[in-house]
């Protein structure tokens, strides 16, 4: 238990191994003709030192949980309408719960969070490091506004960082530009910017995304090591569920803004529920003969996040689709330990 009157502070007990707590998150886009519901009744426990894996086509709303996460949603158009993000800092009976979505995006209490507390690794590196300044001051700078520390001495966190993230020669790295450095480098880079001030969660969105195998397998490699190395807790937003297969511990398929099935990584890929996730798993290729089998696409679009739907988002694509699926949406349950999904065709009464 704690007690604490500070704006956006909750006094809760909540569960010691949740790092961050979401409860039916919704954030909408305000469009002049329509309302984007990008993600509509999201909820997820982030436990410590395990990594969930956000998976899903492109446009369910992976990325936009993430971006509420770090509170980056650009108002207008976007806001969050609905939940709550609750934040666990300290541990041992001492810890303090704040709601995220209570702060001022722009306020002093969000912005000691950001990158301190929470930090992401964005899409895409290139657009996302400044092309005027060095690596080894875009590092520095991030260290400086978190910690009190000299210009000379952010500068040699930035190096062990880079030598952390396993970048050869990084000394002479440190004074260059993202120009000048490899696609695979600067994802590095990027990976060392974000746990240059030791979070205690780290957004990873699409970290391995147009990388050749070998670096992806490098990039996997390194996100496993500083973990233990760290003690962070991972999201990792992919699409690509071989990536997911070899760091998660747990993961969370979304579909048009909702959570439509969540279970251990083990459980989920030998025990697929919904037809959903069996569609996704269907549609992985399988390298070697006795893995060879015919890639089974799923049919159709997922629908645009705008429209009014009735009852289940994917029964127009669903093979198993029935009656009631098409009248009322069918919430989330628990049909096995851990294992929760949101389909009429595993109800309980």
């Amino acid at each position: 238990m704690m007690n604490s009157t500070a704006p956006g502070m909750k006094t809760a007990n909540v569960d010691p191994n949740a790092v961050l707590t979401i409860n039916n998150l919704k954030t909408y886009f305000m469009l002049e003709n329509a309302t984007v519901k990008s993600v509509n009744g999201v909820s997820l426990t982030l436990h410590r030192n395990r990594t969930l894996g956000l998976v899903g086509e492109s446009g369910c709303g992976k990325s936009i949980t993430a971006m509420s996460i770090m509170r980056l949603i650009k108002s207008p158009p976007g806001k969050i309408v609905d939940g709550q993000i609750l934040l666990q800092q300290g541990q041992n009976g001492t810890s303090q719960v704040t709601d995220i979505v209570k702060l001022d995006p722009e306020g002093a209490k969000m912005r000691s969070i950001r990158g301190a507390e929470i930090a992401m690794v964005f899409q895409e590196p290139m657009t996302s490091l400044n092309p005027l300044y060095t690596i080894g001051s875009q590092i520095a700078e991030t260290v400086r506004l978190h910690q009190k520390v000299s210009h000379k001495e952010a500068l040699g966190r930035a190096l062990e960082m880079l030598e952390k993230v396993q970048i050869a020669d990084a000394g002479r790295r440190l004074h260059e530009h993202p120009h000048q450095l490899s696609g695979g480098m600067r994802q590095r880079v990027m990976i060392a910017l974000a746990l240059s001030c030791n979070p205690s969660i780290l957004l990873a969105d699409e970290p391995t995304t147009a990388l050749d195998v070998t670096v992806q397998a490098r990039i996997i490699d390194l996100m496993r090591t500083l973990q233990k190395d760290f003690g962070s807790t991972i999201v990792i937003i992919t699409h690509n569920l071989g990536v997911v297969s070899q760091m998660a511990d747990d993961v969370a398929v979304m579909y048009l803004g909702k959570i439509a099935e969540y279970a251990n990584v083990r459980e989920l890929f030998h025990h697929p529920l919904h037809p959903y996730t069996v569609g996704l798993l269907n549609s992985v290729p399988v390298l070697g003969k006795k893995g060879r089998k015919q890639l089974v696409p799923i049919k159709g679009m997922v629908p645009s996040p705008t429209e009014n739907i009735r009852g289940c988002p994917f029964a127009p694509r669903c093979p198993a689709v029935m009656n009631i699926c098409r009248e009322e949406y069918p919430e989330l349950q628990e049909v096995a330990p851990g294992h929760t999904v949101a389909c009429w065709l595993h109800r309980r009464s």
